[in-house]
């Protein structure tokens, strides 16, 4: 399935008002890491309230011990001091990344901003080198700019 053909139904998903938030979200991962076969692992990151860490909210794909991650370690903190996307084509050649499996072999990080804050993340791990191209980015923007309305 392509970007442009997930586009409404992940619209579909956030506009969904039967459902609370963190079902939402876990639908936006389970709508992802189904249709893009180079997403093998689909969450989504926050700030644990005034604190400098993310938090790891929903998620589909292999257990995580990554609950939290302190601002600027691994991509996603990272993510959280820069405020930009982060794309890696080879994890391995990260000297700050943390490993959460084996597997996985590139990552790429959307910062969700809301009224201007980096408030969180989008984080998609793949198996596959290099897999991540500027559709990924463009089509994750998208998807962290809907998520936005519904935090």
């Amino acid at each position: 399935m392509t970007f442009e053909q997930l586009k409404p139904q992940v619209t579909s998903i956030i506009s969904n008002s039967k459902l609370n938030v963190d079902d939402r979200l876990l639908g936006i991962c389970q709508l992802l890491e189904a249709n893009v076969p180079h997403y093998n692992w689909v969450g989504f990151y926050f700030k644990n309230g005034d604190k400098n860490e993310l938090k790891l909210g929903p998620y589909v794909g292999e257990p995580t011990d990554h609950t939290i991650i302190p601002f600027g370690k691994g991509i996603c903190g990272q993510v959280a001091v820069s405020n930009q996307n982060f794309v890696v084509p080879d994890v391995s050649a990260q000297d700050n990344y943390i490993a959460c499996s084996i597997t996985v072999k590139a990552e790429i990080v959307i910062p969700i901003f809301v009224n201007g804050e980096n408030i969180g993340q989008i984080d998609i791990d793949s198996n596959t080198p290099d897999p991540f191209s500027s559709e990924d980015e463009r089509f994750l923007e998208f998807v962290c700019e809907n998520v936005a309305q519904i935090l």
